[in-house]
């Protein structure tokens, strides 16, 4: 325990930050507005937002969404006395007054924070933009453009042009059928981590064995897997059913298996220049002839895709898909 205060007061004392008493304030959380600084929640123990309070969860993904490379800590707030509900495919269902916090991180410096928290009326996204100091977020409906020197992680450096998303751009990634809702927390992309989450008491009704996907990096799994769980993670969010790019026809959930919603051999519903001079999404044996790998190796506005969340080319996950687009049997053209 000694030890333990050694630690988080040299944290306090390297963000700048300061304690705080008390737990989650609940009246915050479920107010009609967004507070002013993400501090007012006290959803952490520190205004620097190290230390989690009680019932505030750590939590990581087997495949995290790309964002230009950022650092993230995830955290879950399930109010006590309530649990979310475990679902099979679909993120899980929270009770009025949890809170799902998203913090984006380089070079241990945190740049924002997002909420999603549960009001009576629905999920509401909140974006917060840090402090120079680190002592504070402070609420930023209108987003933020950032200039961010790092390194990638080749150490060569990186100078990104970070945007913050307004608080209605939330919706484009987190919205299904114009409902605001998770996308991060599911039983495929948790793992084991799912049972930590009902042994906290923030989650029941989850099964002894968890069916998860394969990290992207593991070069033991199945190509096509690897493949299939970084579409799942970083493109589904929209393209799915209800999601909003759902009138693309291009669905790439993780239990999607219509070769046609995949992308395989398809045309896309309107061309342009994010189609270049390719004519199908997936041409299976061909990276160079494929839409899907043409978008996602641009960097330019309007073709780029994802189109929110970077700006960036993933060249990790550029390969591993055209590797997957170039191991598919030329017998599904």
């Amino acid at each position: 325990m000694r030890a333990w205060l050694v630690i988080a007061a040299f944290l306090l004392a390297a963000c700048g930050a300061a304690k705080q008493d008390g737990g989650v304030d609940m009246e915050a959380i479920l107010a009609s507005a967004p507070a002013e600084k993400l501090s007012d929640y006290r959803l952490f123990r520190d205004t620097g937002a190290r230390l989690p309070a009680e019932r505030v969860l750590a939590y990581d993904l087997i495949n995290p969404l790309f964002t230009d490379y950022a650092d993230k800590h995830r955290y879950a707030f399930v109010p006590e006395g309530e649990v979310a509900t475990y679902d099979e495919v679909e993120a899980f269902s929270f009770p009025v007054g949890s809170v799902l916090i998203k913090t984006f991180a380089y070079d241990g410096k945190f740049i924002e924070t997002r909420l999603l928290i549960h009001k009576a009326g629905g999920w509401q996204a909140y974006p917060y933009v840090w402090t120079d100091d680190g002592s504070d977020a402070v609420y930023a409906p209108i987003g933020a453009a950032l200039q961010i020197n790092t390194a990638g992680p080749d150490g060569a450096p990186l100078h990104i042009n970070y945007a913050v998303p307004n608080k209605n751009q939330c919706k484009t990634c987190h919205g299904k059928h114009d409902a605001v809702g998770p996308i991060g927390p599911k039983a495929r992309n948790l793992g084991d981590q799912v049972h930590a989450w009902q042994a906290a008491d923030l989650l029941s009704g989850a099964p002894e064995a968890i069916d998860a996907v394969p990290a992207a990096d593991d070069g033991s799994a199945l190509l096509d897997h690897r493949a299939r769980a970084y579409l799942d993670i970083n493109c589904a969010h929209c393209h799915r059913e209800g999601g909003s790019a759902s009138n693309s026809g291009l669905w790439l959930e993780w239990a999607e298996s219509s070769e046609a919603r995949l992308g395989i051999m398809k045309r896309p519903t309107a061309a342009g220049r994010g189609s270049g001079d390719a004519l199908k999404v997936i041409v299976p044996g061909e990276p160079d002839n494929s839409i899907l790998v043409y978008r996602m190796a641009s960097d330019e506005a309007g073709v780029a895709m994802p189109e929110l969340g970077r700006s960036l080319v993933h060249e990790e996950g550029l390969d591993l898909i055209e590797a997957w687009v170039a191991e598919l049997e030329a017998s599904e053209k």
